[in-house]
């Protein structure tokens, strides 16, 4: 099955092809021309452009982009104008000179679209009105194509007419589609990730739901005053986990949460939940996927710690590792047979682990393969969770108004959590 990480690795090797095939062609033309800087200036000039207008790109084909997009294509063509319109051939951008001569341009452009074909024509054939020498001596209009459909054209407009300019337009406009297509599955990406957060909700909630709110009833007539605080700790529990925006969080802000999960479960389970805390503050915010942490806590607590008469200690550590962050979550609970873990992103359909798997798949996802999770285990030895997490990362950003609702002081340096 092709997972959206699958489809992006496969989009960023088409661009790189993109990329090649425009700066082969590119390379081609200096020569041609026997421009006076050397070769390999132009191509520095080259990677540079196209760095600039796939950045642009990447925002999605809209006015703002195009308009960013076309003065480096064009630089990168060496042509008189360069253009990009929509799906319905509109102007979103046009960057150069013969802008007026896009009224004679019209049914070249829907042809294009139509036919899903390029379009060339010059300058004798466009029913051009003007007296004297002209810019435009020859049209090129490119559709681009994003998961097979026609989402607008490129139009290039030269001085000359040659074949390298043909395919120079054409390699261009595949180079502009595949930087449509990397917007796409990053879209794509984000709703798979706005998908895998919600399934974890969807898990873990009943499960800590209905126990909190028993522990919480069973001290209504006993102890009010801490049934009132342990609802406090429930309310903003639920609205952290359940919150609708943003994908990542702080560590500061996920310990908190986890602070408020285990005053109610040491509410309930006693003398037979220990908590230890080894945490760096220079590490409290470090940036990692909304939901990591919590859900590992709560495999410790559920199947490593209540399945062992007498119950035992839970250990939350975070350390600086240079451009990292080192995680662990650990108990010295049951334990389990490793070959269970041995593909690990099935382990949470097993039942074995609350989330284990989507957690994995996410950290993956987000950060790279090389950021999987490693779990240690062995059958009575206790369950330990590794997961490394990059000091910064590229589009990985906290949601900073749930940061700023905070009124709790996040854990920190190593310190003991109070029983209840």
């Amino acid at each position: 099955m092709c997972t959206v990480g699958d489809l992006l690795t496969e989009r960023a090797v088409l661009g790189v092809i993109a990329t090649l095939a425009v700066l082969g062609l590119f390379v081609m033309l200096c020569r041609a021309r026997r421009v006076s800087t050397s070769v390999e200036d132009a191509v520095m000039d080259m990677l540079d452009r196209m760095s600039k207008a796939s950045s642009d790109l990447r925002a999605g084909l809209t006015q703002e982009a195009a308009d960013k997009a076309t003065p480096h294509l064009r630089e990168m063509l060496r042509c008189v104008a360069v253009a990009i319109t929509d799906e319905e051939g509109t102007v979103l951008s046009w960057d150069g000179g013969a802008n007026d001569h896009y009224e004679y341009l019209r049914d070249t452009v829907a042809r294009a679209i139509n036919n899903c074909h390029k379009e060339h024509v010059d300058h004798r054939k466009l029913g051009c009105e003007l007296q004297g020498p002209c810019s435009l001596h020859s049209v090129v209009v490119v559709p681009l194509v994003v998961e097979g459909d026609v989402a607008g054209t490129l139009i290039v407009v030269s001085g000359v007419a040659s074949k390298r300019q043909i395919r120079m337009a054409e390699e261009t406009a595949r180079f502009v589609s595949t930087q449509l297509e990397l917007e796409v599955v990053q879209k794509q990406r984000q709703a798979l990730a706005q998908a895998e957060v919600k399934a974890l909700r969807a898990q873990i909630s009943p499960h800590f739901v209905y126990n909190a709110l028993n522990t919480i009833s069973s001290l209504i007539r006993t102890d009010p005053s801490h049934a009132r605080e342990l609802l406090q700790e429930f309310a903003e529990f639920t609205r952290y986990s359940f919150r609708t925006d943003g994908l990542f969080t702080t560590l500061a802000d996920e310990l908190t949460n986890i602070h408020r999960y285990l005053t109610i479960e040491q509410a309930r389970y006693g003398s037979r939940l220990n908590v230890r805390l080894r945490i760096a503050p220079e590490v409290l915010q470090v940036v990692l996927p909304f939901l990591v942490l919590q859900p590992l806590v709560e495999n410790a607590v559920r199947h490593g710690l209540a399945k062992k008469p007498g119950g035992g200690m839970l250990t939350i550590t975070a350390e600086d590792n240079g451009n990292e962050a080192l995680i662990s979550v650990e108990d010295d609970g049951v334990g389990m047979d490793p070959d269970r873990l041995d593909d690990i992103k099935d382990a949470h359909q097993t039942g074995a682990h609350v989330g284990i798997g989507n957690i994995n798949d996410r950290m993956r996802t987000v950060f790279g393969a090389e950021y999987a999770l490693v779990v240690e285990t062995a059958p009575n030895a206790g369950t330990k969770v590794i997961l490394k997490v990059p000091k910064f990362a590229r589009n990985v950003l906290p949601n900073l108004n749930i940061g700023s609702q905070m009124t709790d002081e996040p854990m920190t340096a190593e310190q003991p959590v109070v029983r209840a």
